[in-house]
Formats: structure tokens, C-alpha cells, sequence
């Protein structure tokens, strides 16, 4: 028998932690043997010591984050490095490519652009030709194209110019400014929010797409039955002289004015219409506050100096207002005494009950509501009565039929209420005998001018309207819907009748659903048939239930403009205009609203951004959306401007 003795063997742990390597324990099968007393013995001792593997001793985390920082570290800076100078080398390419020498010799000019002819009925130099008419082969070809004269540069001009191609017409632009404006950012280019130059981009520049030309000019007159614009231009020596410029398509889209409402005293207001606005608006509010800031200022000349009336609760004066406010809390009480700021005062006076009235109740609501708890004044149901150099008077009707008038001390008012007809609009509607409307120029449903020469002279834009009068076609409807000339409608002549009011007036097509119903409410007699005076007084009610709509060219064909000398060539080759409402926006500071009819959004940041992002989208050009975007980025990094220029 054999004893077998226990032996205790260090664990396998503690090798590891000794740092000794471990192997696996091999196990095989060893044939049977009997059991001598050499094999109990201990091993005995080699002569040479087997060397023992270690592991290395473990990184530390620590050290290990060191590390990848400084990798990452290493790769965004060479990555920068890269981008810097590749972007360094595309501004050397473009630069070695651009400035260069680009000589002009013996450009061609036709005699009747250096001598113009005399003619029409003032005797006046008709421009029948431009100096760059023939200065290369491409314009040449344009020299025997239909003349297309536009007047203005907003919104319904480069609308009109975006749907026309190269080759189609021989395009004119008439405008007293050389470059379009994106009005609806005009109230933050008036306290620094963003700046003029990211709202303008030059008119030669959008012409130049279809080898165009511009006049800086200023529609006077018209004369229709020769086909003649009279414009009024300024001479090297600052003396006015006018001008004949001949067309074969006249687009009027000149815009509007702001509307009197035979107040006294609006010298003294500004207007927001323009870039000069704009700029005048903004040195009068630095200046209201310079003046302030000196301890020289009495109390109460502090107070008139530093309050800001807005004469109209629209969108213009709303979000004037809510600019206003913001340049406020933002720059001046970090960079003016705060005496400024706390004696700053804002009012809205707004003739209706709320402001934003055009907009959903909820929007008014939620903007009367953002306004009173930023301490803006609103002045509801009020109507200005006069403007002075140093104050404004206003009366108040109150519930109970009583009116109280008020004064405010003021040394800044804007005026905003409403549109109406700028001079030349006035003289062209003037023209016309059966242009009745009082602020813009009556359209068909083509767009073209009524009393006008048909397909000649088009209206589009704040200058527009189209007609909603459906009385005024009574004769022509009968005539085309009585068949058997009885001198009643039946109901299957009534049907037809409804079809053509449609074409005439797509606006009526709401007012036009239940035919048969209105059949038989205006059928007095019940004889099943409709006498003229029955019929008068349904086209009488229709055309009052018509909302007149301002004619804009956003979603106008190219067709429009092709009637060439065949009258009926609109109707054959274009649907007739429908007004489609795309929505309304506004900034009440810090926070916008959203109109998209039976929609309503309105809400804080997240509605601000949603706003900056769709007039961003409508910009003319990649330029001014580059330059807005950074006009907004350095406000919110280093605020606004405050310079004085």
C-alpha cells in the first residue's frame, strides 16, 4: 500500500499577481506503472534557470485618455490646417482668373441710341434703342424680340423676370432704385438686426439673366394709344428731363404708398417702405438716444426723446414695435446709462380692437398678451387726430359710445396704416374712366389693366387688384347665356352662366358652390326663370361677398405675357389668375406667429427660427441668404451695431 500526502500549491491567482505566467495544465494518458520511490521523490534542481514571462504592467487610464485627446487633437488641427490653406489656394485660383485684363474696343452703338427722335405728344425723346443693344451677338438677337417693359423692382417684378427665358422678349426695367428690396425684414434692418446690404440685391444683375436692360428712371405718364412710357431722369447736373421709352407689353409693379387718411402733420412721421426708411429710422432712434444719455437732458425731455409711437397695429407696425423692444433689452441696457432703459415707453395705437386684426383671434390674442408683458403700450380702438414735431394726439371711443382725446410726447412716429396709390398708378387709373377703385388699379382675372388696350398693359403687386364686380359683366353673361333669346335665364342657361363667371372671376368660384339654391332664392316669381332685375341682384350680392385680393405674380405662368397683337390670345393660352393664401408671419419679438388659415402657430424660439427660416428661403439670391445668415449670427455672438453712419 501506498501513502499519499497531501501537497498545498500556491493558487493561480497569486502567480498573477507575482507576475508570473501561468500555462495550462496538459493532461494525457500515462500507460500504468508501478509506483517506485524515485518517482516520490522532488525533482531535482537544472543546472540552467528557465526564464520566467512576464506581462506588461497595465496603461493607466489617465494616460490613456491623454492620449486620444492629443490624437484627435493632432488630426483636427492638421484637418484645419488642410482646409485653411486648400481654401487659400481656391481664392488664388479664382482670384488669378478674374482679375485680368479685359480690354473693350469699338463697341458697336446704334445712331438712334446716342440721337434719339422726337415725337409723341409732348415732343419728348422716344428711346426707340438702348447703347448696349447691338454690343454683341447675343444682344443683337434680342433686338427684333417683343418689347417688354416693366415698371418697378419689388416682389412682382423679379417674379415676373424668374418666369421668362433667355431669348423670349426684349426685357426693360424701369425703376427710381437700382436694386430690389426684401421688404418684410425692412423693421430689423431699421435697429441693426441684420443690414441693409443683406436685403438688396442689384436689378442689373437679376436682368442680366436674359441680357436685359435697366433705366433708372421714374414712370410718369402713359400713353396707351401709341404705345409710349413717359419717364422722368436725372441729368449729370441734377436736372430733370423726360423721356419716351416705347413698349409692346407693359407690366406695371411699381407698389404703393402708405395711406394719409387725411391726417395732419406727417411731415413728421417716417414711413417703412424703403432702404432709406430704414436708415432714417435708425439714426433717429441712435440719435434719441445719444441725446438722452447726456446729463444735460432735462427729465421730461428724456422721457419725449426716448418713447416710440407706432401708428398702426398691422404687421409692419407690430413687428416695428417688437424690434424696437428688443434692441432695448438687448444692446442699450448693456451699453447705455440704464436711465436710458427704464424710461423707454413703446406704443401701438391701432384704430381697430386688436392688433394683427387680418390674423386669426388666437394670434391677436397671443400677441396682445407677449406685448403687455413686455410693457408695450397698446392703444385699441383709437384713431390718430394729429402729428406734431413733439407729440401725437389720439381720441379713444369707449365702450359706452364716449371719446377722450390724449396726447403722447414723442420725438419718433411710424406711420403705418394701409396702402394707397403712388402718383404714377394714380395717373394711369386716372386714364381709365372705368377704374373706380380708390387704392390700386382694377385687373381681370389675367392681370390685365380694365379699359386698357386688351393684352397691352398689365397690373401685378400692392399696385393691383382684381375686380370682384360681377354686375358690371351683367349684358356680356346674358348675351352669351341666352340661347333662345327670350330675355330670361332658365336654370340650364343659369348653369352656363355660372361656368363663365368662374372663368371671369375665379374669386367667385366660393360664392358659386349650390347652383340650384341660388336659382331658386333669387326666383321671386317662381316662374322658374330669372328676369334681368333678379338677376342683377344676385350678381350684386356675389360680387359684395368677394374679398378683394392684391394681384401678386408669384404663381403666374409665363403665358400670361404671350398675347401679341390677337386679343384673345390670354384666354387661349392661360388659365385665368387664382389667388392662392400661402399663409401669414410676423415677429413679436423673441417669439413669431403663423396665419395658414384653418392653421395657427405661434409660440417662442422655436417659432422665431421657424420664421427666420422661411424669409431666409424666400431671398432673391445665395448672396443675401449668406449674408442674412451671418447678420444673425453676429447679433446673437456681439449684438447689434450701434455705430451711427
Amino acid at each position: 500500500m501506498y501513502q499519499l500526502t497531501r501537497v498545498c500549491k500556491p493558487s493561480r491567482a497569486r502567480f498573477v499577481h507575482l507576475g508570473i505566467g501561468v500555462r495550462p495544465l496538459l493532461l494525457r494518458h500515462l500507460p500504468s506503472q508501478p509506483l517506485t520511490t524515485d518517482a516520490l521523490e522532488p525533482p531535482k534542481p537544472s543546472k540552467s534557470r528557465p526564464q520566467i514571462p512576464t506581462e506588461p504592467l497595465p496603461r493607466s487610464r489617465l494616460l490613456s485618455r491623454i492620449l486620444l485627446v492629443a490624437k484627435y487633437t493632432g488630426l483636427a488641427a492638421f484637418s484645419s490646417t488642410f482646409g485653411i490653406l486648400l481654401l487659400g489656394a481656391g481664392i488664388f485660383i479664382h482670384d488669378a482668373f478674374t482679375y485680368t485684363n479685359k480690354d473693350v474696343d469699338r463697341v458697336p452703338v446704334l445712331p438712334l441710341a446716342l440721337h434719339p427722335e422726337q415725337g409723341g405728344p409732348k415732343n419728348l425723346p422716344i428711346v426707340r434703342a438702348l447703347v448696349d443693344d447691338v454690343e454683341d451677338d447675343e444682344a443683337k438677337k434680342l433686338l427684333d424680340k417683343p418689347k417688354l417693359v416693366i415698371v418697378g423692382g419689388g416682389w412682382g417684378a423679379v417674379s415676373v423676370l424668374d418666369t421668362l427665358s433667355l431669348g423670349d422678349w426684349h426685357v426693360t426695367i424701369v425703376s427710381p432704385e437700382t436694386f430690389t428690396t426684401f421688404t418684410p425684414l425692412l423693421p430689423s434692418a431699421a435697429v441693426g438686426t441684420v443690414q441693409v446690404r443683406s436685403l438688396v440685391e442689384p436689378l442689373r444683375k437679376i436682368v442680366a439673366r436674359l441680357r436685359g436692360h435697366y433705366v433708372d428712371a421714374r414712370a410718369i405718364d402713359l400713353v396707351m394709344s401709341e404705345r409710349l412710357l413717359e419717364l422722368e431722369t436725372l441729368t449729370s447736373t441734377g436736372k430733370p428731363q423726360r423721356v419716351y421709352l416705347p413698349y409692346d407689353k407693359l407690366i406695371i409693379a411699381c407698389g404703393s404708398t402708405s395711406s394719409t387718411h387725411g391726417i395732419q402733420g406727417l411731415e413728421h412721421c417716417f414711413q417703412l417702405k424703403t432702404i432709406s426708411d430704414a436708415q432714417a429710422i435708425r439714426r433717429r432712434i441712435l440719435d434719441n438716444f445719444e441725446t438722452a444719455s447726456l446729463p444735460t437732458t432735462t427729465p421730461e425731455e428724456r422721457k419725449r426723446l426716448l418713447s416710440f409711437v407706432v401708428c398702426g397695429g398691422g404687421p409692419t407696425g407690430v413687428e416695428t414695435a417688437a424690434e424696437i423692444y428688443d434692441f432695448c433689452q438687448e444692446d442699450i441696457v448693456n451699453y447705455y446709462p440704464k436711465i436710458c432703459r427704464e424710461e423707454v415707453s413703446i406704443h401701438v395705437i391701432q384704430s381697430r380692437e386688436h392688433i394683427l386684426n387680418t390674423y386669426s383671434e388666437a394670434i391677436s390674442k397671443y400677441a396682445e398678451e407677449k406685448f403687455r408683458r413686455d410693457n408695450v403700450d397698446l392703444v385699441t380702438s383709437a384713431r390718430v387726430g394729429a402729428v406734431h414735431p413733439d407729440h401725437v394726439v389720439y381720441t379713444v371711443r369707449s365702450p359706452d359710445g364716449t371719446i377722450s382725446t390724449h396726447e403722447i410726447p414723442t420725438n419718433f412716429v411710424l406711420w403705418s396704416t394701409g396702402i394707397a396709390m403712388n402718383p404714377f398708378t394714380r395717373r394711369v387709373s386716372a386714364l381709365l374712366p372705368n377704374q373706380v377703385h380708390k387704392k390700386a388699379i382694377e385687373v381681370d382675372a389675367h392681370l390685365r389693366v380694365k379699359g386698357a388696350p386688351l393684352g397691352d398693359v398689365y397690373a401685378i403687386g400692392d399696385c393691383a387688384t382684381i375686380e370682384t364686380s360681377v354686375v358690371s359683366h351683367l349684358l356680356e353673361l346674358v348675351d352669351e347665356a341666352d340661347k333662345n333669346k327670350d330675355g330670361k335665364i332658365d336654370f340650364d342657361e343659369f348653369d352656363f352662366m355660372v361656368a363663365r363667371i368662374k372663368h371671369r372671376i375665379p374669386m367667385a368660384e366660393s360664392q358659386l358652390q349650390k347652383v340650384r339654391t341660388l336659382f331658386d332664392l333669387y326666383d321671386s316669381d317662381a316662374d322658374n326663370s330669372l328676369s334681368l332685375n333678379e338677376l342683377c341682384k344676385l350678381l350684386e350680392e356675389i360680387g359684395n361677398k368677394i374679398t378683394a385680393l392684391p394681384a401678386t405674380a408669384q404663381r403666374r405662368k409665363r403665358e400670361v405675357l404671350e398675347a401679341n397683337g390677337i386679343q384673345d390670345l390670354d384666354e387661349a393660352v392661360s388659365t385665368p389668375f387664382r389667388y392662392t393664401h400661402l399663409g401669414s408671419l410676423a415677429y413679436i419679438g423673441n417669439a413669431a406667429v403663423f396665419d395658414l388659415g384653418n392653421l395657427s402657430f405661434m409660440g417662442g424660439l422655436m417659432a422665431m427660427y421657424a420664421w427666420r427660416s422661411v424669409y431666409w428661403s424666400e431671398q432673391v439670391s445665395a448672396r443675401t441668404r449668406f449674408l442674412l445668415m451671418m447678420d444673425w449670427l453676429i447679433r446673437g455672438v456681439w449684438g447689434r451695431d450701434l455705430s451711427r453712419l
